[in-house]
């Protein structure tokens, strides 16, 4: 619509005010006349969330209606919370003590906790429950609303259910014991992202949306981590994280963080990049987005969150007993939902409220740990999946110095004796580790795109493809490609050798482009060499699977800058299976 301009007022005599004021009202009354002249009805067409209502071809009464330039999201859409600077500060430390014999055991609605109702036979105490039967224990499930680790603390819980990177970040004032590892998640955690946004590299200098210290902001700055990227918090959704960072904005659950990306997905220019969230709202943001949003990755065959059994430590130090009797029933509940899963299917879905199709569905996200997989978990050697150690200290990096200045160590945690203990009976000794990967659509990683990409300075002798073994920069790099291949079971990595471009215009001088020329290949075979010995070592010393490593020379075409020493390098990307 045009716009009218208030005139400047001016002095005149009365006549003249009462002529202009007669003039005025007729003109409304002309307008008044052309708008209320009988025109059809147009169709109604319901306002979107932030936006003027439309109309039916996109006009107003006097023209095209101008789009506000960045209009705000959804009105009911939840907002950002304020982000903690510092780590959750639990309340003192206490035992739990059952009355009436009932052992509290905190859970949340999530499949992965399956196998203990399975074992329960239903959430409450009843003489069908495998605990009573075998164990003499009486046990009641409960399942809570947010994080309970400080009720865990202080007394309230027996036990509950968390994930092994919140012990790093908790750490010394969370007086829990880990004695078992209940399973991984299997895509129920997810990051979304807006579409062209293809890697996690390509997140640098954008916003991400997830919840804070749970396995959500977990995952996000774990890859971030082996990305090489750094993350910084932000106070609020307006703010801009530095161009070489991710920045994170915090929501108050999974559920939330994906309402919030959904909402600013409606903005011509959103101001977030992305989200993490948990199904089954990450897939309906993605279903409701229009094209705009896309799965990233999912921990489908990306296995570092894994959920373990945490006991009060004073009522496990008391009971013993009962404790062993606790990680004895898990085992036998996961047996129960990996063997038979279909018998379990009405006593899961009644305790989660749940359809059949549903869980179906989400038991279908989770993998539920037996024995040998638990015993693998924690002494490290589990090759299909992140280990607990690996997790936690993976956690302790991912967060950082600044959240985490004294870490403990992982050991601390953990105490073995139980599944020892449970191994020497023999009960479990037909199982065996059964992790692989789980293939949709296309079955070769490479076909698609890097989730990461990762620049390593391999150290190798001069003008050639050497590697200098006795530097340790280079076995802790080999450990780097390692651990990509071990957390994610089908991954496969590209190795793409680069040499720097330092010399080029010595060689113009020295003999022309045809001497550059020459020299181009000569840098490409020694990139193509490099890269092919750090795979040889990895497949030799490592004993890693020469199916999942691939190479490439790609000389001195890709300089990362003008500095010589940054250009000599091995970029490894990771390409993950979804």
């Amino acid at each position: 619509m045009p716009t009218f301009h208030r005139p400047s007022p001016r002095l005149g005599s009365a006549a003249g005010l009462i002529i202009t004021l007669l003039l005025a009202l007729g003109l409304v009354g002309v307008g008044a006349w052309l708008l209320l002249r009988e025109k059809p009805a147009p169709a109604v067409v319901p306002a979107q969330p932030g936006n003027a209502a439309p109309t039916t071809n996109g006009t107003g009464p006097t023209g095209p209606v101008k789009p506000l330039a960045n209009p705000p999201p959804d009105p009911n859409a939840p907002k950002p919370i304020e982000p903690a600077l510092t780590v959750p500060v639990l309340p003192p430390p206490g035992p739990f003590q059952a009355k009436d014999g009932v052992i509290l055991v905190d859970i949340s609605e999530y499949a992965g906790y399956a196998g203990l109702i399975a074992a329960n036979q239903g959430l409450e105490p009843n003489p069908e429950s495998l605990f009573t039967k075998r164990f003499g224990l009486q046990v009641k499930l409960v399942i809570g609303e947010g994080e309970q680790w400080g009720k865990l603390n202080a007394g309230e819980f027996a036990a509950s259910a968390t994930t092994a990177d919140v012990l790093a970040v908790l750490g010394r004032q969370w007086k829990v014991t880990v004695p078992a590892q209940i399973g991984f998640s299997r895509g129920a955690d997810g990051i979304l992202v807006r579409q062209g946004i293809g890697s996690i590299n390509a997140l640098k200098g954008q916003a991400v949306v997830t919840s804070q210290w749970n396995e959500a902001d977990f995952f996000i700055r774990y890859l971030a981590q082996e990305a090489g990227i750094a993350v910084e918090i932000l106070p609020g959704i307006d703010t801009k994280p530095q161009a070489d960072r991710i920045g994170l904005v915090f929501a108050e659950d999974g559920e939330k963080s994906c309402q919030i990306f959904a909402s600013e997905l409606q903005r011509p220019q959103p101001r977030l990049a992305g989200a993490v969230g948990w199904t089954p709202f990450t897939d309906t943001t993605v279903a409701g987005s229009g094209g705009k949003a896309r799965f990233l990755v999912t921990n489908r065959n990306l296995l570092v969150v894994a959920d373990v059994l945490v006991l009060n430590q004073g009522w496990a130090s008391a009971n013993p007993a009962q404790a062993q009797g606790l990680v004895h029933g898990l085992l036998l509940g996961n047996r129960l939902v990996r063997d038979q899963p279909e018998a379990q299917l009405a006593l899961i879905s009644k305790a989660f409220k749940w359809d059949g199709a549903k869980t179906r569905a989400e038991l279908a996200r989770v993998h539920l740990s037996n024995l040998p997989e638990n015993q693998a978990f924690f002494a490290g050697t589990i090759d299909s999946a992140g280990s607990f150690g690996g997790i936690y200290q993976s956690a302790v990096l991912a967060y950082g110095r600044g959240l985490i200045p004294d870490p403990a160590d992982p050991d601390r945690f953990h105490d073995g004796r139980w599944l020892k203990a449970i191994a020497d009976t023999g009960e479990f000794k037909d199982q065996k580790i059964a992790i692989a990967p789980i293939r949709s659509g296309s079955t070769q990683a490479l076909e698609g795109t890097a989730l990461l990409s990762k620049d390593i300075r391999f150290l190798f002798q001069a003008n050639d493809a050497a590697l200098d073994l006795n530097q340790a920069e280079n076995r802790d790099y080999f450990e780097v490609i390692r651990r990509f291949l071990q957390v994610s079971p089908g991954s496969q990595v590209l190795l793409r050798g680069h040499v720097d471009n330092g010399q080029i215009e010595f060689f113009r001088k020295q003999g022309g482009e045809a001497l550059v020329r020459k020299m181009a290949l000569s840098a490409m075979d020694l990139s193509k060499r490099r890269a092919a010995e750090v795979r040889r070592h990895l497949i030799e010393q490592l004993r890693l699977d020469a199916n999942r490593i691939e190479t490439v020379g790609r000389g001195w075409e890709e300089p990362l800058g003008s500095v010589a020493e940054t250009n000599r390098r091995v970029e490894v990307q990771w390409f993950t299976l979804e």
